[in-house]
Formats: structure tokens, C-alpha cells, sequence
């Protein structure tokens, strides 16, 4: 079955979600992002994505404490994004409880330390970010488009041992209108072995079917779970 992986993206230490990548389109959904990973626990998830949207708009992570508070009052798997521009930021992400980081950014702006960081923990443990908007990829937040095309940007980082990938279609997330799977499908066809995760744009659990249906092997989702679209009990029928 798919890997099912809820989102929680931090502003302020607020659990907060974005619509393409807006931050001017912030609405916050708890105060208190730790009740929101216990609950996810509480009922059968095993993995979580955190996202320090104020690490991702500046140049260092910011909301580390609320990171650690989730990883030491639950026991989700954790992989952790936003912000992580220097050896600085990767071993405080590490140090404050993800077992995963997610890079983006840092993928197309250094490619030297993000290769690094591949040798040094291993492809389990880096995972490659692809923010994609018009097939190219994007940066600081979503803020700016960078010059690398999405299909040799994941060909280059596969050749260097990348095997995780969470590809967001920028123009889908947030905005419920369901995922783009036809450029996953496209994805996937080239790097079948490659674990893609797919993320932005899930409205219902319908989509999340019909991303298991083409083979995706996980998605990430927020909006469609803190609005109601999707409940807990549809999640754990599919587990």
C-alpha cells in the first residue's frame, strides 16, 4: 500500500498550511503542533514530514524546538525540511529528532555539501526535495525559479545516489485539486526503482487511491486532512 505521510508545516511554531507556496495565504490549524503529531500517532501513522517554513523563506532552521518536542513525545519517523543550509543546520535537525532530512534548495545552490551530506548519511537518510513550478525547479520557499529542469535535476542527483524523492507540483499543493500524477507516472517510467514520494495537491481520499493505483509508492497531504476531506478512519482503512 502507499506510504501515507500527513504534513506539518511550522510558522511560528504554529501548524500552519500554505496555498502555492503563499505565505501571504497562511491559515493556522493549531497553535500546538505536537497535539496534531500525537493525534496522527494515536491513530496509526507511523511517518510525518515537518516543515519550517520560516527556515525555508530565510537561510538557517528556525523551529527546531517544536521539532524536537514532537520527535521525543511521539514515536513518528520524521523527516524534517526548511532551512537546512549548512552542516549547521542538517546536525540540528538530526540532534533534535529527524531521522530524515529533506533538501531542496540547498540541492540546486550547493550541490557540493548536499553530495556531501549524501556520502556521509546515506541515501536513507537525504532526501532529495524537487519543488516543481512549470517543470522547473524552485527555491527559498517556492519564492524563486531556479534554471534546472525537473527530469535532469532528479536523472543528475540518481546518478549520485540519490533513492528518495518528495516532488511537490507547486501549482497543485494547497490549492485541493488534486495531484499531479500524470508527472509522477512520467517520473516513475524513467527511475522505476526510484522511491517518489508525491505531495501538493490531495483533496480527498480518492486521489490518495489513485496515487497507490499508479504506483507511487507514498504521498504527503495537510490541507485536505486539517480541513475534513479526508478523516482519520478513511486513512486507517487504508493502512
Amino acid at each position: 500500500m502507499i506510504e501515507l505521510i500527513p504534513a506539518i508545516d511550522i510558522i511560528d511554531g504554529k501548524c500552519v498550511r500554505l496555498s502555492q507556496g503563499d505565505y501571504g495565504s497562511k491559515k493556522i490549524y493549531n497553535e500546538n503542533p505536537i497535539e496534531v503529531a500525537k493525534e496522527f500517532e494515536a491513530n496509526g501513522i507511523r511517518r510525518l514530514h515537518v516543515v519550517d517554513l520560516d527556515g525555508a523563506a530565510s537561510h538557517h532552521v528556525i523551529n527546531y524546538r517544536t521539532l524536537e518536542q514532537i520527535a521525543t513525545r511521539t514515536s513518528l519517523i520524521i523527516d524534517f525540511g526548511g532551512g537546512i543550509k549548512s552542516d549547521e543546520d542538517l546536525v540540528l535537525a538530526f540532534e533534535n529528532g529527524a531521522q530524515m532530512i529533506t533538501g531542496g534548495s540547498i540541492a540546486v545552490k550547493n550541490p557540493e555539501l548536499f553530495c556531501k551530506w549524501i556520502e556521509q548519511y546515506g541515501s536513507e537518510k537525504i532526501i532529495l526535495g524537487a519543488d516543481v513550478k512549470d517543470r522547473m525547479i524552485a527555491v527559498n520557499g517556492w519564492k524563486d525559479e531556479s534554471t534546472k529542469e525537473l527530469l535532469p535535476f532528479l536523472q543528475e542527483y540518481i546518478h549520485k545516489g540519490i533513492q528518495k524523492v518528495i516532488c511537490t507540483d507547486i501549482a497543485c499543493d494547497g490549492m485541493l485539486q488534486g495531484p499531479a500524477i500524470d508527472l509522477y507516472k512520467e517520473i516513475l517510467a524513467l527511475h522505476p526503482d526510484l522511491y517518489l514520494i508525491a505531495s501538493g495537491g490531495v483533496s480527498c481520499i480518492d486521489d490518495i487511491k489513485a496515487l497507490h493505483e499508479a504506483g507511487i509508492p507514498a504521498v504527503i497531504f495537510g490541507k485536505a486532512l486539517y480541513e475534513g476531506r479526508i478523516t482519520m478512519k478513511e486513512l486507517y482503512d487504508l493502512m
